[in-house]
């Protein structure tokens, strides 16, 4: 098999791990809140959006000063097996089990927003993991091309921290005063207000993935994942 084919093949494998993690915890979330009382769900609901706004606020202040909590990550390590698949979709769940810096924020502020949606919780975390898992197929995929543009946009990646955090704030702000529908008007028109747990969720949780794969945390390891991954040299990824 080429490198190439490896290298899109272990990422597939790698996505299926972490999908694997974030919708099993969509479902217990879901399963968990389904049948809460209104009362409960206003009072989750109130406490998901200031969650969110606060994250968002820590990952903006977090380009000025050392934020403990986000300082560093915590996981589950997997030892590399013989079956490169397999230690890719384990490393894949390692990856889901983690906490990093900018994964912790946007991460947590999904599982705020799922945990205040009742009923989707499930279908939010998948969107959260196709918003992050594309990316990682489609570099996987064209990894030899798009290195050139990797650092490229390296410059730019001080930046991330500001706009996801402001993201994240405005997203919480929503929550917390019920008009989160009111995105839809950008979307759908006037007449589009959706309420929350609806569809303007799933693309909020899709471009959340995006950022994610985006963030300083991620983006610059990537080339070093997919030689990992791969069983070769970071220059031999880039052939």
């Amino acid at each position: 098999m080429e490198s190439s084919e490896r290298i899109f093949l272990n990422s597939v494998f790698f996505v299926l791990g972490f999908t694997l993690v974030f919708s099993i915890i969509g479902i217990l979330l879901q399963t968990l809140l389904l049948h809460a009382s209104f009362g409960a769900m206003e009072a989750i609901r109130i406490i998901g959006g200031l969650i969110i706004l606060a994250f968002g606020i820590l990952l903006i202040a977090s380009t000025r000063y050392i934020i403990p909590f986000f300082s560093q990550g915590h996981g589950i390590r997997f030892k590399r097996t013989g079956n490169s698949f397999v230690s890719s979709f384990l490393f894949g769940l390692g990856f889901a089990m983690g906490w990093t810096p900018c994964v912790g924020a946007i991460l947590g502020s999904i599982y705020a927003l799922a945990a205040a949606s009742p009923g989707v919780g499930f279908l939010l975390l998948l969107a959260y993991s196709l918003g992050l898992g594309i990316p990682f197929l489609v570099f996987g995929a064209f990894i030899s091309k798009l290195s050139g543009f990797l650092k490229r946009i390296k410059a730019f990646l001080n930046y991330f921290s500001i706009i996801a955090g402001l993201f994240l704030a405005a997203l919480g702000i929503l929550v917390v005063t019920g008009y989160i529908g009111l995105l839809s008007v950008f979307l759908v028109g006037p007449g589009g207000s959706m309420p929350l747990g609806s569809n303007l969720n799933f693309l909020i949780a899709i471009l959340a993935g995006i950022l994610t794969f985006f963030s300083p945390c991620i983006l610059p390891l990537v080339p070093a994942f997919f030689s990992y991954m791969a069983g070769s040299s970071a220059e031999g990824v880039k052939q």
